[in-house]
């Protein structure tokens, strides 16, 4: 963007990301690189200045990044950016006319989450756990993941206010710092009771330091609230006891999986799961339907003959 006339007006929108939006600077740097790479297609298409850009521009550079190869992901921000440059422009009077606004997105492929079976789940929850204060936490932590559909994040932040295990329900602190009140009962409730009565209280050893957070529901042996790494190792460890290959969002996919497939509605599992979209929620309506597919295929008799 040295001599191309996009560079004052992008500079602006830098400055206003800066100043006014308080961006980190990997994304500061990410849209100098993607804006860098719009004026390059603008300049090869003779347009001088980013307000006379229309539709067909907007759609030649969404071209230009699918040819170079880039991973779906990196086309969408790529994108991103120049519409949020468009928008600024428009919102500083620089403008008249936001070209990219009418740009759809290119369409990502959709992967189905990974989930186990209901089997593999009780297979999973049944072996045997060490009759220690961590092997209690270890337990209630599985049973947890699974019954209640958490992030690794929302599980490690749990505080004992939150849980309120006679009433049946957690609170829960998710993505955007929204809240949402969670069901947990059964089995989850039960290693939860059995953990804070016989495990919590004798997980500091007594080399311990003072808990950093003493309201945390699951600690370490050092009385400090678990880390994001100790609950993907716990859970990779228990699952490669059984011949599962294993990671926290697993036993969240499982969960919303499970749900639909007994019967739940989709707009309660939506709510349990904290998502703000629905449509994120539907994707475990079609992992069902593979599932349903995949055990018809396997046991009709009649399923494979051609």
């Amino acid at each position: 963007m040295n001599t191309h006339p996009l560079r004052p007006a992008a500079e602006e929108f830098i400055s206003y990301l800066t100043v006014e939006r308080g961006a980190s600077h990997h994304t500061l740097s990410a849209y100098r690189r993607d804006l860098r790479a719009y004026g390059e297609v603008l300049e090869a298409r003779g347009v001088s200045d980013p307000a006379n850009a229309d539709r067909e521009d907007v759609s030649a550079f969404v071209y230009a990044l699918q040819v170079r190869g880039l991973a779906p992901a990196s086309v969408e921000r790529s994108i991103a950016a120049v519409k949020s440059f468009h928008k600024f422009l428009v919102r500083e009077g620089l403008a008249e006319d936001h070209p990219a606004g009418r740009v759809p997105l290119p369409r990502k492929p959709q992967h189905l989450p990974d989930v186990i079976g209901i089997g593999e789940v009780e297979r999973l929850l049944a072996q045997p756990f060490p009759e220690t204060p961590a092997g209690l936490r270890d337990r209630a932590v599985l049973e947890t993941l699974y019954g209640c559909g958490l992030r690794a994040s929302e599980l490690i932040g749990l505080d004992l206010t939150e849980l309120d295990l006679d009433a049946g329900v957690l609170r829960v602190r998710g993505k955007g710092d929204k809240d949402r009140v969670v069901p947990v009962g059964g089995v989850a409730a039960d290693a939860l009771r059995d953990y804070l009565a016989h495990g919590r209280p004798f997980l500091r050893t007594k080399k311990a330091i003072r808990p950093a957070d003493p309201a945390a529901v699951f600690v370490n042996v050092r009385g400090t609230r678990l880390s994001r790494q100790t609950v993907f190792a716990t859970v990779k460890r228990y699952g490669a006891r059984v011949g599962l290959e294993l990671h926290p969002h697993t036993l969240r996919h499982s969960f919303a999986t499970h749900l639909l497939e007994g019967g739940a509605d989709l707009r309660a599992v939506q709510e349990m799961l904290g998502h703000a979209d629905i449509s994120t929620t539907q994707v475990y309506t079609h992992v069902g339907i593979v599932h349903l597919r995949e055990e018809y295929l396997s046991t009709h008799p009649r399923a494979r003959l051609r």
